[in-house]
C-alpha cells in the first residue's frame, strides 16, 4: 500500500508538477507580500506552504489570521482550488484583485471558475475529492491533490 502511494505521487509529480512548482516559485520571488488561502485539508496544506515560506525570508501570511496585513499592488494573492471552485475563495480572489494584488490558483481543474479569474494557474494533475471515483487508487478523495 506504502509503495502504491508513492507511485501516484510520483506520478504526479511526473506529469510536469516541477515545472509547475518552478512557475509558483517566479510569482513568489516577485511578491513584496504573499498570502495564502485554503479551505479545509487544501488550507493546512497551504499553512504550511506559507510557514515554510515565512522560514525562506519571504513575507508571508495566511488569510483569516489576526495578523495578515492587507494585500496592495506589489503582493500575492496565492489559493488553493483542487475541484476548481470555492465559494469562499472566488469572494477572496476579487478582493485581492480589487486591491490590486496578482493572483495564483493552484488546482487540478484548470477549467473552473477560481482558475478562470486567476492572473496565473499552477495546474497539478491529480484527484481531488471532484473526480474521485473509487476505483483502484490507494490515496482516496483529494489526499492525492493535498499531498502534491
Amino acid at each position: 500500500m506504502f509503495a502504491g502511494a508513492l507511485d501516484e505521487i510520483r506520478a504526479v509529480l511526473e506529469a510536469g508538477a516541477d515545472v509547475e512548482a518552478d512557475r509558483l516559485c517566479d510569482e513568489l520571488l516577485r511578491a513584496r507580500r504573499i498570502a495564502t488561502y485554503g479551505v479545509g485539508r487544501e488550507g493546512l496544506m497551504m499553512r504550511a506552504l506559507c510557514m515554510r515560506l515565512m522560514h525562506l525570508g519571504l513575507d508571508a501570511h495566511v488569510v483569516g489570521d489576526m495578523t495578515t496585513p492587507h494585500l496592495g499592488g506589489a503582493d500575492l494573492f496565492v489559493v488553493s482550488a483542487g475541484p476548481g471552485t470555492f465559494s469562499t475563495v472566488n469572494a477572496l480572489l476579487g478582493v485581492a484583485r480589487d486591491a490590486g494584488a496578482r493572483t495564483v490558483v493552484v488546482t487540478a481543474q484548470p477549467d473552473g471558475p477560481a482558475p478562470r479569474s486567476a492572473d496565473t494557474v499552477i495546474h497539478l494533475r491529480a484527484q481531488t475529492m471532484a473526480d474521485d471515483r473509487g476505483g483502484d487508487n490507494v490515496l482516496p478523495m483529494g489526499s492525492l491533490y493535498e499531498a502534491a
